[in-house]
């Protein structure tokens, strides 16, 4: 079987534009949520959000402009604009750009997002009661749909490889890097640029989280202590945007080409629930099985792992579930690894999370070290493994595991290895 190597990256997130600078912020215990300012929410229970900074003069702020023109972006909800940035930043920092329909035939693309274009769709209704029909924009279905990314981007740099999207809630950019994985692991393609994208922090996506009961509403004044994975006070989870996007890469087409490589896709791992549309099981059976499939993908023991990626979305209910089925599925080797949730430091991306979270992994073992779970002050009962409270802990770290878990009952996990 062929075999998968990560060749570029590139994020957006709450901690700023660019990879580099993400993780630095990171290892720093800096955090990415704030107070939400840029639309009412006065009569919104949830005030807080991790949300992209925005600015031309700053190194790690985000410019949309150096990666979209502005006649372009109008024609494109945000979600987009932020998935092409990472991807832009991925492909220039794999500096794969295949010049002949050959290689471009052998190139391609699946990005997907969670929601999609929920802020320009709400926008666009408010349009049409107002101004009826012929004020509604032609571009407003292409602007809003989730394949759209991918589209932009074979169409920017010409990659004419397979081409789609995932759309699988919170796991949504694990299951586009593992799905791209076997689709070069099948021989379909020498290289896949893959990932997700979010940009659902407006009105109608905080209400409608926050008529659910998913989100954090008790630290208002204070947002950066609002995500808080395995402690006691956690009242729900934090919302995010942005995106994170990488080049996946056939290892021995990688080498030829003298590529940088990040690491390895050593396996990967799903499963489904069949419980609850929104709740996990209380057994945690549907996150053992993807993790154990997963490692079984990698032909790996449960011993080989240094650390974990969680889920940990910071909700009273699924940390310790998530947390039970590692417990499960590892024994005795939990209490050896390292586990954190970097939903801490920048809430949670939805359909971005995964590959954001998937390239924070990546990082951890590129430098030996593994990022903390901000605000964990007081764990659960229970919490009783290595879950890297408040500040990153240097460790050998040969083999990660980054888990990504969604509404519907939908898992996933990826295995990821030190570079070949």
């Amino acid at each position: 079987m062929r075999r998968v190597v990560v060749t570029g990256v590139g994020m957006v997130s709450p901690l700023g534009s660019g990879v580099e600078g993400n993780w630095t912020r990171l290892l720093n215990s800096e955090s990415g949520i704030r107070a939400i300012d840029q639309f009412d929410v006065s009569d919104l229970p949830a005030k807080i959000a991790g949300l992209v900074p925005k600015g031309e003069n700053d190194l790690h702020r985000f410019d949309a402009d150096a990666y979209v023109p502005a006649k372009d972006r109008r024609r494109m909800d945000e979600f987009i604009v932020y998935g092409m940035a990472a991807a832009i930043q991925a492909v220039e920092d794999s500096g794969w750009k295949p010049d002949d329909d050959e290689d471009r035939e052998r190139t391609g693309v699946i990005i997907g997002s969670g929601i999609g274009g929920l802020s320009n769709i709400a926008g666009a209704e408010d349009t049409l009661v107002a101004g009826g029909p012929r004020k509604l924009s032609p571009f407003f279905i292409p602007s809003s749909l989730i394949n759209l990314v991918s589209g932009h981007l074979s169409i920017k740099y010409g990659f004419k490889g397979p081409n789609h999207a995932v759309v699988t809630a919170c796991s949504t950019g694990a299951h586009a890097i593992g799905d791209a994985s076997r689709i070069i692991k099948y021989g379909d393609a020498d290289v896949m640029i893959a990932g997700g994208a979010e940009a659902a922090v407006c009105r109608l996506g905080l209400a409608g989280f926050a008529s659910a009961r998913a989100l954090s509403t008790g630290f208002n004044d204070t947002p950066s202590r609002g995500s808080r994975p395995w402690d006691k006070d956690r009242d729900g989870f934090v919302m995010g945007e942005g995106a994170g996007v990488l080049v996946l890469e056939e290892y021995e087409h990688a080498k030829a080409r003298g590529a940088k490589i990040y690491g390895e896709v050593l396996g990967y791992g799903m499963s489904g629930d069949a419980y609850h549309i929104t709740a996990p099981a209380e057994d945690g059976n549907g996150g053992f099985r993807a993790m154990r499939n997963a490692l079984r993908d990698a032909k790996l023991d449960v011993t080989a792992v240094d650390y974990v990626n969680a889920h940990g979305t910071s909700t009273p209910l699924g940390d310790e579930i998530e947390l039970g089925a590692v417990k499960r599925l590892f024994g005795d080797h939990a209490y050896k690894l390292s586990m954190s949730s970097t939903k801490s430091a920048i809430g949670h991306l939805l359909g971005a999370a995964g590959a954001v979270e998937a390239i924070y992994s990546l990082l951890a073992l590129r430098d030996q070290v593994a990022p903390p779970t901000l605000n964990l002050d007081n764990p659960s009962d229970g919490c009783d493994i290595d879950l890297v409270a408040h500040k990153p802990k240097e460790r050998r770290i040969d083999v990660a595991v980054s888990n990504s878990f969604g509404f519907g009952g939908t898992n996933a996990s990826l295995v990821l290895g030190r570079a070949p």
